[in-house]
């Protein structure tokens, strides 16, 4: 069976450094260079990705879970963990079309949610990131069947964050930063970085696909340090208005970045240039390498689809059924951005779904839980 699950690590990482901030010159990433990526190897059959998707597949509705206050704040980008004995999801939201701050919401169940409070806020500054900060969660226990909680790295807990300067919807261009504490489940501003942004646009190393904007970012730590670094992140960038692919950046201690590659790792729509793949979360179930990623331009709407890999560079996409696609009222316009928990045998996909009660957070189920509920 492939769905056999390594033993989880539960130890604080190591520390790479001697002071954090202060990479190990072995590891330490060279400025302006790309790492080129490993040869293709392995290549996940059909018959496999068949086996996937029967595993992580969520033909159960359930609806709405998180909305926003009032008709002028979206929400949107749910990323779910667990903290101790309660599930928490990182979601952002954007109110009269100013721009994303970062929220904490708390479940026991992970269907009946309570809004907590703001994590991370607009700086009000000339900064790089004054009027954007849309955050996701970094290093969670990426096993499917694992315990989904985030791991610490050098005594503190980790989030990614899309950064702006400029008020709107997304506006560009968004850069990537990182920011840190040591209570995960507290609700109060989360510190960034001075190294930010990590990941720009603007950078001697941006490839030709993320010149323009960089959108979410998913940081796993690589247990194995399979292609030579600790922490890998892969994210969205787009070059043009339409067209977004995912790449990947590696780390030695969560504040150096390089990219990976010299190409983006998974795309779709190339022949017309219009596709947008984006929103990436990682998962592992036995020895399968699964990313969760949204699609848009290259099918009906706005849909949640996966891919496959045995190495975290060459994937392989899934072309059956998608894992969710529009079909309610309040999905009808997009039902995109995937962040998918197992637990107690049931499968919950969250999503952003727009439609007639504006951009919310919704889920889907493995069982259908309105009839039957979980054990």
């Amino acid at each position: 069976m492939i769905f056999l699950v390594p033993a989880l690590m539960t130890a604080v990482i190591p520390a790479v450094a001697g002071e954090w901030g202060q990479p190990d010159s072995q590891l330490a990433p060279l400025p302006g260079v790309v790492i080129p990526a490993k040869p293709e190897g392995r290549l996940v059959d059909t018959n496999t990705l068949a086996q996937i998707y029967d595993a992580v597949k969520t033909p159960f509705k359930y609806g709405v879970v998180i909305k926003g206050a009032d008709t002028n704040e979206l929400v949107d980008c749910p990323t779910v963990f667990r903290g101790g004995k309660h599930w928490y999801m990182m979601y952002v939201a954007i109110s009269n079309q100013v721009g994303y701050q970062t929220f904490l919401a708390r479940s026991d169940d992970l269907l009946n949610w309570t809004k907590l409070g703001k994590i991370l806020s607009f700086t009000h500054t000339n900064e790089w990131d004054a009027w954007q900060a849309d955050g996701a969660i970094a290093l969670c226990d990426y096993h499917w069947d694992g315990t989904h909680g985030p791991e610490k790295f050098n005594g503190r807990y980790w989030l990614s964050y899309i950064g702006g300067a400029a008020q709107g919807y997304e506006t560009d261009p968004l850069s990537v930063g990182i920011a840190w504490s040591k209570n995960l489940t507290a609700v109060k501003e989360w510190n960034r970085i001075p190294e930010n942004p990590v990941l720009s646009g603007r950078q001697p190393d941006a490839r030709s696909f993320e010149k323009k904007t960089l959108y979410k970012t998913q940081i796993i730590h690589d247990e194995s340090e399979s292609l030579g670094w600790p922490f890998v992140a892969f994210y969205n960038g787009k070059f043009k208005n339409g067209y977004e692919r995912i790449g990947m950046a590696v780390s030695p201690d969560m504040v150096h970045w390089t990219r990976y590659g010299t190409n983006a790792v998974v795309a779709n729509g190339e022949e017309k240039q219009r596709g947008m793949s984006g929103d990436p979360q990682i998962v592992k179930l036995g020895d399968v390498w699964t990313m969760f990623y949204f699609g848009a331009g290259w099918g009906p709407k706005a849909f949640d689809t996966f891919a496959c890999s045995y190495d975290l560079v060459h994937w392989t996409k899934w072309t059956g059924d998608n894992l969710v696609n529009p079909s309610e009222p309040y999905d009808w316009t997009y039902a995109h951005k995937p962040w998918l928990v197992k637990w107690n045998g049931v499968v919950y996909h969250f999503y952003c779904a727009v439609g007639d009660e504006g951009r919310v957070i919704a889920v889907a189920t493995s069982r259908d839980l309105k009839n039957s509920p979980a054990p």
